[in-house]
């Protein structure tokens, strides 16, 4: 079983389920030192300053695997991070698939930038925080 921070859609336990997968949800959580960039999907890039909300959730490992196959997401590699739980602080080890460097790309895919705005703020995540996703603020 592999403990995920997930921080772009896949965020989302029904969309999950959806692939046919088994979520098993921790709870939200955050990832200091680092800053959401959305090209085509989403990416983190490091930043001391900058937190990431996002939302802790177990999969099977064989699940991980082939949910990070597809060919969209093919490129996003495991990270190992320390992401901190909201309900308690407690901080959580944690995997966390991320696109190398070299792979970000320029532009912004704006229609995932609103999709996942819409889906921060529906899983309760700081208003501040939807908007630096689409650009309206600052996080």
């Amino acid at each position: 079983m592999s403990r995920i921070f997930f921080y772009g859609l896949f965020m989302d336990p029904s969309l999950l389920r959806g692939k046919g997968l088994h979520p098993t949800l921790v709870g939200p959580a955050e990832l200091p030192g680092y800053r959401l960039h959305i090209g085509n999907r989403a990416s983190l890039v490091p930043s001391p300053d900058a937190t990431v909300y996002g939302m802790l959730i177990e999969l099977p490992d064989e699940e991980a695997t082939a949910l990070y196959s597809a060919p969209d997401v093919r490129d996003y590699a495991p990270d190992q991070v320390n992401a901190v739980l909201l309900s308690d602080r407690s901080v959580q080890p944690s995997l966390c698939y991320n696109l190398p460097a070299d792979k970000l790309g320029d532009g912004t895919n704006a229609a995932y930038a609103e999709q996942l705005s819409a889906l921060v703020l529906e899983l309760g995540f700081p208003p501040a925080y939807a908007n630096a996703i689409t650009g309206r603020g600052d996080a």
